[in-house]
């Protein structure tokens, strides 16, 4: 009875012990799925932060501080180079790899100088330092001094300190046409612009050529050289203080024709793709002629109102169409109102080589009669086909 006694709570105290040690076995398994628990969820989100981090766009690093220049496109894309001059929506970037470049001003997001740069901005305002443009905001940094302006005010900029070369753009048309055989025939024209343009200002010279020639007897010789300097005032006005031209036709009874004016204009349209400008203002013409009638004077000399319109637009990437037309308003010994109109199409052949077609339109209300008493006639139509190469 007694050893019954000492046995029983030395059994009770084996099955205590039994299911404390059986508890904590299972207390310790439920905190390892815990455990386990907590390191999937954050396996997952580890997971889903990655996911997260690629699907985010990659973004380049801006360059470092260099030697060249660098542009970054709205893809994304940086190029490192020289920048020439922006004017009128239109960027100029000279890369090592991809030669001269002319891109929409629209299609650059950054602009990094690593020189100065004279930038023009509506007002009239003009600032030289270090530039950098970035999205809608350009900094003009000189002298520990950084200046702050909206990239719509901006309207041209170049480099501050560079060659006068770098200043010049020029183009050269010729169109060429040799036959000879049962009929020997030399025709040619000339278009040549050449023109000197900076952030405040732009000198533009134009000359227009025509010569033709049949069984050894010419039949036209005329060339006209026009010439005009405008200060730009804001985005949309500029001045012409001056602007002449030269033109000489013999066959039009013009030997000499001289005008000199002063006068205004406005951008209607200035864009990216598409420039429209108008000007015009009052002039002094003195003409020559190379015979009159008896009692007729030789020259003339007459006030003038000229006034013009010059349309550019870009129809596809290689193609441009190009409108000129320019009239004048004189006395009736000078011809009442002459004027001169050229269409052009350009279709770029190579960053340099053109391929143009013109359709040329000169007219003369009234041309001076020659010693003879034969009129020439009012109008004069040419069509060229020549090719065009950019310097």
């Amino acid at each position: 009875m007694n050893t019954a006694l000492v046995r029983m709570p030395t059994i009770s105290m084996l099955i205590a012990c039994l299911c404390i040690i059986s508890g904590l076995a299972s207390i310790g398994q439920a905190d390892a799925a815990a455990a386990q628990l907590q390191d999937t969820t954050v396996g997952t989100k580890t997971e889903v932060h990655g996911e997260t981090t690629q699907n985010q766009p990659w973004e380049p690093l801006p360059p470092p501080p260099d030697e060249f220049d660098w542009i970054q496109l709205n893809s994304g894309e940086w190029l490192k180079g020289e920048l020439k001059v922006l004017y009128e929506d239109k960027l100029e970037f000279d890369s090592d790899e991809l030669d001269l470049l002319i891109l929409d001003w629209e299609d650059v997001k950054q602009v990094r100088g690593h020189r100065p740069f004279s930038v023009r901005f509506e007002g009239p305002i003009t600032v030289d330092g270090m530039l950098e443009v970035n999205g809608d905001d350009v900094f003009v940094t000189a002298g520990g001094s950084r200046q702050s302006f909206k990239r719509s005010q901006l309207l041209a900029m170049a480099p501050g300190e560079p060659r006068e070369i770098n200043y010049w753009s020029g183009k050269l048309s010729i169109g060429l046409n040799l036959q000879s055989g049962n009929s020997d025939q030399t025709l040619y024209s000339t278009i040549i612009n050449v023109m000197r343009r900076t952030s405040a200002n732009r000198f533009v010279n134009d000359y227009f050529g025509n010569y033709t020639k049949v069984e050894g007897e010419e039949t036209t010789n005329n060339h006209r050289l026009s010439s005009y300097y405008d200060i730009f005032q804001t985005r949309s006005y500029f001045f012409r203080p001056l602007f002449g031209e030269y033109y000489r036709d013999p066959f039009k009874n013009v030997a000499h024709r001289i005008t000199v004016g002063t006068g205004i204009g406005y951008h209607i349209i200035e864009t990216a793709k598409t420039e429209w400008d108008v000007s015009g203002g009052p002039a002094v013409q003195w003409t020559q002629f190379n015979s009159v009638e008896a009692g007729q004077d030789q020259s003339d000399t007459t006030p003038a109102l000229v006034a013009g319109t010059h349309f550019n637009t870009e129809l596809t990437k290689r193609i441009d169409f190009d409108f000129l037309y320019n009239f004048e308003i004189v006395n009736e010994e000078s011809g009442t109102y002459t004027h001169h109109l050229v269409a052009t199409v350009e279709t770029e052949l190579t960053s340099w080589l053109d391929f143009n077609i013109s359709a040329v339109w000169d007219r003369t209300q009234d041309p001076q009669p020659k010693k003879n008493g034969t009129v020439p006639e009012k109008d004069d139509y040419y069509m060229i086909f020549g090719v065009g190469i950019d310097f």
